[in-house]
């Protein structure tokens, strides 16, 4: 299981290690997963998948972000609307 920021039993961020997290949301049984979700960089996981998506020591390196960086990331592109078929 992943780290959990103090007293709180909440998760810290496996991506970002911030402890701005929260539940999202929890299954309709109860206790089968909970869903958490980071405020500072967005990413949000179930407490069922792999320690490689829920603990931050073990997170992708290549895909973790550092809160401090997270303004100078550039924005992504709006989607342009689709252009009409050529009949």
């Amino acid at each position: 299981m992943s780290a959990t920021t103090q007293g709180s039993g909440v998760p810290v961020c496996p991506r970002c290690r911030s402890n701005t997290t929260e539940v999202r949301g929890v299954s309709p049984v109860a206790g089968v997963w909970t869903v958490y979700g980071c405020d500072t960089c967005f990413y949000t996981w179930r407490s069922t998948e792999g320690e490689q998506n829920t603990n931050p020591d073990k997170y992708p390196e290549v895909f973790r972000l550092k809160p401090e960086n997270l303004p100078k990331l550039q924005v992504a592109p709006r989607i342009p609307p689709l252009q009409p078929k050529a009949q």
